[in-house]
């Protein structure tokens, strides 16, 4: 029987907005490597395939009103990578304010480090305030943003095969490291990048860390439909759940790709209690701790534009119908707004729990429920697991939830593979040199 995926996604005290406040959490804790390494080893004893850290390169929100312990991903996954032995390592890097090369070396060192676990997950940066930390006035448009971010990626693969499969011979006897005939200059010349290669480091133990995107504008489809390996995606109801995995999968086929070659998992952030009623009261506690300022500014920044001059119980106003940050997340959240006709200060509450990621309040057979159908409808192939709180929601999804799966035969037991691409059943790469011989 085929196994659904599950990554967790972590941030410092949990993914409701007002979790720092509340009483299982300790925002003073989240600022050691203790809370990630225990937190990892939560989700590793739970057979998840991956563990996922957000990125920004900028102050998120109000710090103000919120916590704002963000580490650098690479350089915590790569401790945690000491810490765990299994679980795959998924960090998120910009390809607008990075060289490709730059990134291409820190993941093939995250990947040989961790045994190959390590996964990238390709994001454009679609803040102005990022920006302006990169000597720019403002960010770059959206499509622009895509074109280098597609270059960006090719560069990086082809770094990533610079190196052929057993190029470091490392024979003693002879005095030889390395096969300096299977080591190759890339020289690429894009309107981008102008890159010699070849890597200074061997090629990945997974050929390439697994690629993982989570644009779901029209761009951001297309563009994972021809790289993405996993996606991370935010849909409120099953049927635009379906409807976007029938989209990007029905996309890749002009890309010589397979249904098979890319998992879609959408976001979850599961509250649960012993009884419904217990998981609807811990949601209201966590929704009683929400500062309206924050929520505000939040709020302004995904739709890009400043909510602060209205009324909290008034209607959200006229915010255009287009964006050039975060398109998908724009759509999600002024769709939802129409929709049901919420006053802002509704909206805030509705998007504490996930930022557009749908929240669902029940019992461990209930969201186990809501999982099954999803992955038996065919509206994902796994999730993107957001605690509402940690470590206490990952506990407890590890702990209920979980055993709940595997009774129904929908997760793993134990770990059948060693690496991130094994976990989700994902094919090595071959290098560009055995394509080019296999065509020849």
């Amino acid at each position: 029987m085929k196994h659904l995926h599950l990554n967790a996604f972590v941030m410092p005290n949990g993914h409701h907005e007002a979790a720092w406040r509340h009483p299982s959490t300790d925002p003073h804790r989240a600022a050691t490597l203790r809370h990630y390494v225990d937190i990892a080893r939560t989700a590793e004893r739970g057979k998840l395939d991956s563990l996922f850290l957000a990125d920004g390169v900028a102050l998120w929100g109000h710090v103000r009103y919120n916590s704002h312990t963000l580490f650098e991903p690479l350089t915590l996954l790569s401790a945690l990578a000491g810490a765990t032995e299994r679980i795959g390592l998924i960090a998120t890097a910009s390809t607008t304010y990075n060289e490709p090369y730059h990134l291409a070396r820190k993941f093939a060192s995250l990947d040989h480090l961790s045994g190959g676990r390590a996964g990238w997950n390709i994001v454009t940066s679609a803040g102005e305030d990022e920006a302006r930390n990169f000597n720019r006035d403002a960010r770059p448009s959206h499509a622009l943003r895509y074109e280098r971010a597609t270059e960006f990626v090719e560069v990086a693969k082809k770094l990533w095969d610079s190196w052929d499969d057993g190029a470091a011979v490392v024979d003693k006897a002879t005095g030889v490291y390395a096969d300096t005939d299977r080591i190759h200059p890339i020289d690429h010349d894009g309107p981008h990048f102008q890159v010699r290669g070849p890597l200074n480091i061997p090629r990945p133990v997974q050929g390439h860390p697994l690629l993982v995107q989570a644009g779901s504008s029209e761009t951001g489809k297309e563009y994972a439909a021809r790289f993405a390996e996993a996606v991370f995606t935010a849909q409120q109801t099953f049927a635009d759940g379906k409807a976007f995995y029938d989209d990007v999968k029905g996309r890749l086929a002009k890309y010589g790709r397979s249904p098979d070659e890319i998992k879609i998992l959408p976001g979850i952030s599961p509250i649960l209690g012993r009884t419904e009623a217990e998981a609807k009261e811990r949601e209201a506690e966590l929704n009683a701790l929400i500062t309206p300022a924050y929520g505000v500014r939040q709020l302004s920044t995904m739709l890009d534009h400043d909510l602060t001059p209205y009324p909290l119980d008034g209607p959200l106003p006229d915010v255009g119908a287009f964006t050039e940050g975060a398109q998908s997340r724009f759509e999600l959240v002024t769709g939802l707004a129409r929709r049901e006709n919420l006053t802002i200060r509704q909206l805030i509450e509705r998007l504490a729990g996930g930022r557009g990621h749908r929240v669902f309040a029940g019992t461990a057979t209930q969201v186990a429920d809501q999982l099954e159908l999803w992955f038996t409808e065919g509206a994902a192939d796994g999730f993107n697991v957001m605690p509402p709180t940690l470590p206490g929601g990952l506990e407890d999804f590890v702990d209920l939830v979980v055993p709940e799966l595997q009774k129904r035969g929908l997760f793993r037991t134990e770990y059948t593979a060693t690496t991130l691409r094994g976990h989700y059943g994902l094919a090595r790469p071959v290098t560009r040199t055995r394509v080019k011989e296999h065509a020849a």
